[in-house]
């Protein structure tokens, strides 16, 4: 339940993490951010700086970009797939998501999930949450029907698996919350929301 008639923006073309806050009771407005991530995560890896550093600077910079022509309170996100600090991008392709996953199978990994919300122009409030996600051994025969199955969803996401569907076939055990792995750590986000008195206490 919301106390008043404060705006969320969220700053991200995501419908997964727009559907995460409109279930939980948070109306939010999305504006997609123009941001070049390619060249952003580029810089940052010359810089030798950790996944979670570059999910949060992500984060940051999408928040900030919008923050800068949107009033009110801008919540953006980033998440990040980190095996062994190896990071993972979204696949270009279906061969690459069947890369990333024979690359994930029978590992753990974290996923780097940095949100920040920013208002007129600077932060003021960020947090990071790292569920760990153990892949059990994939066979070559499951990939390819998983893939085929699956389709085109696998592209939107890091580690090339949909957790919320067919995705949950591929782990033996999380550590971790379940909005966290989707890419909105909810709980501490609502936490926020309600000292800043935009949901009721």
């Amino acid at each position: 339940m919301r106390a008043s008639a404060h705006e969320i923006i969220l700053a991200s073309g995501s419908a997964a993490r727009r559907k995460v806050l409109n279930d939980a009771g948070i109306p939010a407005v999305s504006v997609k951010p123009s941001v070049d991530e390619d060249a952003l995560k580029s810089e940052m890896r010359g810089k030798n700086l950790s996944v979670a550093e570059q999910a949060m600077k992500l984060a940051e910079a999408k928040a900030l970009e919008v923050s800068d022509r949107q009033t009110g309170l801008v919540l953006a996100g980033d998440q990040m797939l980190n095996l062994e600090g190896r990071a993972f991008d979204k696949p270009k392709d279906l061969e690459e998501a069947k890369s990333h996953l024979w690359s994930l199978s029978g590992q753990t990994h974290t996923l780097e999930t940095a949100i920040i919300i920013a208002e007129s122009g600077k932060p003021v409030w960020q947090h990071l949450s790292q569920p760990k996600l153990h892949v059990r051994d994939l066979s070559n025969e499951f990939i390819d029907a998983y893939v085929e199955s699956a389709g085109d969803v696998l592209l939107s996401t890091v580690g090339a698996y949909q957790f919320e569907g067919l995705g949950a076939q591929i782990f033996s055990k999380i550590e971790g919350d379940f909005f966290s792995i989707l890419g909105m750590p909810l709980l501490p986000l609502l936490e926020y929301l309600r000292s800043r008195g935009v949901l009721l206490t």
